[in-house]
């Protein structure tokens, strides 16, 4: 039936449309501007534009580096300096947010921020990434205590049960012959696993999470083609559906997870809706894409360095040092953003509020500076620590000590368990630009 005059249009009409608009403003637009930049040569738009340069990024670090400590680029001012990559994450000078308001009013409608929790990304507002203080502050105070060095080594037990459920199904498989991917049976499930039962999810719809999960990290990403971008739209609506009513069934029947800490907090703590979506989001998102970006890295690197492994299945003890050194050679996140909210000063340069510095975390992280020889991986390197690849400050990564544990814990298990693994294919990395990772990786067990 026609619309009645004046009537409004049904808004599921609308949504792909308002979807497109979306998309448009988010990546269309700005992907226009990179491939124009990258054409003119400029090495940061050919980082963000080409997957050939991206699957191997050294030449176009090193070409920043060369620029000096903070260099021009299609997206402004850019880094790959160790040094002034630490003074940005860490200075209250600088902030996550960007300033909204410099987008023309009908620009920001169409983002909806502050409208339709289930339009809301990883990166959009109230998440953590994308908020300073006092709001930043708040939530992180609300879910810090779930992730304490006391918390994370009490999780170790479980962590280790859920690898060697999932290794028990990769030995019936090795039984069976035949090549393995070994994300999908292990490096991608392992994570979902443990952070599922941070937020209380049931296990029948694990499967679900690893789709979700995959489709919030993939917002992080600029420039993403408008068939992807409608795909995870359709995903984060799904997962906004589900924490919907998993937030209802948690207040009827709280249990003693984060979660329900989170839907029963009261006065100054109680988060809106919105909140809480957008933190269990981000739980998911940053608590599944870390861990499996660093278990597939870790098995690509230590297969190209068989004595290197072989020396931690002979030493366990060191399994933490390696997976430091996995985090350096191999940031599992490879860029991210502040915005000056003073005018400042940064390497010499001038900064107004408001403008953006871009930090090339994967390039600080081999920055020789800071790192000898820093293209080569080396398990036993004593200043491995010193990355960024959790960030540093404020925005440092809440999670990055269960990711730690994750990988320690996945990597010692599965090399306990099939000494003799290798990668026996061509492993395929992802196709995305802020988070570096392995999409499949074929593994012979035995």
């Amino acid at each position: 039936m026609p619309t009645a005059p004046g009537r409004a249009a049904r808004p599921d009409v609308l949504r792909p449309a308002r979807a497109l608009a979306r998309w448009s403003l988010r990546h269309g637009l700005p992907a226009a501007h990179l491939r124009r930049a990258a054409r003119r040569g400029d090495p940061v738009a050919r980082l963000l534009r080409d997957p050939a340069v991206r699957a191997d990024p050294r030449a176009v670090h090193e070409q920043v580096r060369s620029r000096g400590p903070l260099a021009d680029s299609a997206l402004g001012p850019v880094t790959a300096a160790h040094a002034v990559a630490a003074e940005v994450l860490r200075s209250d000078r600088f902030g996550v947010g960007f300033d909204w308001s410099r987008l023309p009013r009908p620009a920001r409608r169409l983002l909806a921020f502050g409208d339709d929790p289930a339009v809301t990304g990883v990166a959009e507002p109230p998440s953590m990434l994308v908020v300073d203080p006092p709001d930043h502050t708040r939530y992180r105070r609300l879910v810090s205590g779930a992730f304490t060095p006391r918390a994370v080594a009490a999780a170790e037990d479980r962590v280790r049960r859920t690898a060697d459920r999932l290794l028990d199904r990769l030995e019936a498989e090795a039984r069976r012959g035949g090549d393995v991917d070994l994300v999908a049976a292990y490096a991608a499930p392992l994570p979902v696993l443990v952070i599922a039962d941070l937020l209380a999810v049931p296990a029948d719809r694990v499967d679900d999470f690893l789709h979700w999960g995959a489709a919030a990290a993939a917002t992080l990403d600029p420039g993403l083609p408008p068939r992807r971008f409608l795909a995870g739209d359709r995903a984060l609506r799904e997962l906004h559906g589900f924490l919907e009513a998993h937030f209802e069934r948690l207040r009827r029947d709280p249990g003693d997870d984060l979660v329900s800490s989170l839907v029963a907090a009261r006065d100054a703590d109680a988060l809106t809706d919105r909140e809480l979506h957008a933190i269990a989001m981000l739980l998911l998102g940053a608590g599944f894409e870390t861990t499996v970006n660093l278990l597939g890295n870790a098995v690509v690197l230590l297969d190209a360095h068989r004595d290197q492994w072989e020396g931690l299945a002979a030493e366990p003890e060191r399994w933490p040092d390696a997976v430091e050194e996995v985090l350096r050679h191999d940031s599992p996140v490879q860029i991210t953003g502040r915005t000056a909210r003073v005018e400042t000063e940064l390497a010499g340069r001038r900064l107004q509020p408001g403008d953006r510095v871009t930090v090339l975390l994967g390039a600080a992280n081999r920055d020789p500076a800071v790192f000898a020889d820093p293209d080569r991986f080396d398990v036993t390197r004593a200043d491995a620590r010193a990355h960024l690849a959790f960030s540093a400050g404020p925005h440092y990564c809440v999670g990055a000590g269960l990711a730690r544990l994750e990988g320690v814990v996945g990597l010692r298990a599965l090399t306990e368990r099939f000494p003799g693994l290798r990668v026996a294919g061509r492993p395929e990395r992802r196709d995305l630009v802020t988070l570096r990772g392995v999409e499949h990786l074929p593994v012979r067990l035995r």
